[in-house]
């Protein structure tokens, strides 16, 4: 009897010390994420009354779309709502850092540029954020990615990216693919 619990003892210890290592190993890998590959999760939350979201502020109807800002800095704004993205189409500039801000007023929606790193969650009452760099020229499909209801599967978009030397916002910074 005591040969066969010393035996059990032993078999324990060696499954603690293994569930010990890989707790470790994850937490060692998490670590690493986080200070070295800065892998944190979004930390700039910013809210907006999505009641109003259409009727003051930078989701209006005149504010969507691309804009250069003062600094010179690309922001494209866009609204998703059932069943489609407001604008339909954005114009942005190849090989230029662009700042997409994105809000819904209605129920949740994703967004996933197609051939990009772009892909985010637009949640009723909260602006969606995300900086990337389009490096092709062309078109890219922006579908939705969440179900939101039965005309989910028609809610999509494109991204018209030009070179920089074609990119030419009007005198107020807006530039869109009306013109094109």
């Amino acid at each position: 009897m005591a040969a066969d619990e010393q035996s059990i003892l032993r078999a324990e210890l060696r499954w603690a010390v293994v569930v010990v290592i890989t707790i470790s190993v994850l937490m060692l890998a998490s670590l690493y994420a986080v200070v070295i590959l800065h892998r944190n999760p979004p930390s700039n939350i910013e809210t907006i009354d999505p009641k109003t979201l259409h009727l003051s502020g930078e989701f209006t109807e005149s504010n969507l779309g691309t804009r250069v800002e003062a600094n010179g800095q690309v922001t494209t704004r866009i609204v998703a709502t059932q069943f489609a993205f407001l604008p339909h189409c954005v114009l942005v500039p190849a090989d230029t850092r662009v700042t997409l801000r994105l809000s819904s007023p209605d129920v949740i929606h994703g967004i996933l540029v197609t051939g990009t790193n772009v892909n985010t969650m637009v949640v009723p009452g909260y602006v969606a954020q995300v900086h990337t760099v389009f490096t092709t020229t062309g078109d890219l499909l922006m579908p939705c990615h969440e179900f939101c209801g039965l005309g989910h599967n028609q809610m999509l978009a494109r991204v018209h990216v030009v070179p920089q030397n074609e990119f030419h916002p009007d005198a107020n910074g807006k530039a869109s693919c009306a013109e094109r």
